[in-house]
C-alpha cells in the first residue's frame, strides 16, 4: 500500500516550497488511541455579558446592523470582538401592517425571541428594526436585562451636535407609532414628517430594498431625502434599517447629513460592552 505524506506547514510558499520541506508520515499518528469521549468540553469565558440581537426585521438589516458592530469595533484578534448572539427570524409579522392594517401582531414572535436571547444568557438587547420599537414598553416590562432604545439613541446624537430640526425618513409604521416624534421633543428638536407623496415614495423605496431591488429602491430614497433638506430640515434621520443600507449602495452623498440610526444604535453596543467590561474588572 501506499502511503500518501503530507507536506508540514512552511512560511515561505514559493513555486517549489514542496521541495523545501520535509515531508509527514500521517501513518505516525494513532488515531484510534484518541478517546473522544473522554474529553471534556471546555467552555468559553468572557469578561461581559453577550449583546442579543433580536433581528429578521429584514434579515438583511440584520446582517448588515451586525457588519456595523465588527467594523467600528476596534479589535486586533478575534478574541477582542464583542460577544454577539443573532436571533433573526425573518418569520416575524409585519410590523407596519400590523400598525396601519391591525394585521397579525408581531408582539408574540418578538417576545419569544427576547426569551430564546435571554434563555441563551444576553445581558444585553438591540432590535435593529425602528417599527419594532413601538412594542418596546412590553418587551422592557417582561426583560431581566436592558434593552437599548434605537430612537434615544439618535435622539442624543442629534441633541449633542446642537441640531434643532430633524426630518424623519422611517416607515408609516414607525410615523403613526410617534416614538420618534416624542423622544425629539424631549431634546428640543422638531420633528419634521415627509407629506403623503413624499412617504409613499419612501415605503416605495423600503419595500424594493426588502425584496432585493436595493439601487432603484436607494433612488427613491435619496430623492425623497433631498425633499426633506429642501424644506429645511438640518438633518434627515434614517428611521428605517433598510434606508442607509440603500444610501451606502450608490454611495449617496446625503449621508453627510443624515444620522443612521443603525450606525448610532451599534456604537451604543460598543459602549455598553465597553461599560460592561470595565464593571468586571
Amino acid at each position: 500500500m501506499n502511503i500518501q505524506k503530507y507536506p508540514a506547514h512552511s512560511s515561505t510558499l514559493g513555486p517549489d516550497f514542496l521541495q523545501q520541506i520535509a515531508p509527514v508520515d500521517i501513518t505516525s499518528i494513532d488515531i484510534a488511541s484518541i478517546d473522544i469521549a473522554s474529553i471534556e468540553a471546555t467552555p468559553i469565558t468572557t469578561t461581559s455579558k453577550l449583546i442579543g440581537i433580536l433581528g429578521g426585521m429584514g434579515p438583511l438589516a440584520t446582517m448588515d446592523f451586525a457588519n456595523k458592530i465588527l467594523s467600528l469595533t476596534p479589535a486586533q484578534c478575534d478574541q477582542e470582538h464583542l460577544p454577539l448572539l443573532i436571533h433573526s427570524v425573518p418569520q416575524i409579522p409585519d410590523r407596519t401592517a400590523f400598525l396601519m392594517q391591525k394585521a397579525e401582531s408581531p408582539l408574540p414572535s418578538l417576545k419569544q425571541g427576547l426569551n430564546t436571547l435571554i434563555s441563551a444568557g444576553a445581558g444585553c438587547i438591540v432590535i435593529p428594526c425602528n417599527t419594532a420599537h413601538f412594542w418596546y414598553p412590553q418587551l422592557a416590562a417582561v426583560s431581566p436585562v436592558e434593552i437599548l432604545h434605537i430612537a434615544r439613541i439618535a435622539s442624543k446624537k442629534l441633541s449633542d451636535q446642537k441640531v434643532k430640526t430633524a426630518a424623519l425618513l422611517a416607515t408609516d409604521g414607525t410615523l403613526k407609532a410617534g416614538f420618534y416624534r416624542e423622544v425629539l421633543e424631549s431634546q428640543g428638536i422638531t420633528c419634521l414628517s415627509p407629506g403623503q407623496r413624499i412617504q409613499q415614495q419612501v415605503m416605495e423605496g423600503i419595500y424594493k430594498v426588502k425584496s432585493g431591488q436595493v439601487v432603484s429602491g436607494a433612488k427613491l430614497l435619496l430623492d425623497s431625502a433631498n425633499m426633506m433638506l429642501d424644506k429645511g430640515a438640518e438633518q434627515i434621520i434614517l428611521g428605517c434599517t433598510e434606508i442607509p443600507i440603500a444610501l451606502d449602495s450608490i454611495k449617496s452623498p446625503i449621508k453627510e447629513h443624515s444620522l443612521d440610526a443603525t450606525l448610532a444604535l451599534a456604537e451604543a453596543c460598543i459602549e455598553w460592552h465597553q461599560q460592561d467590561n470595565k464593571q468586571a474588572l
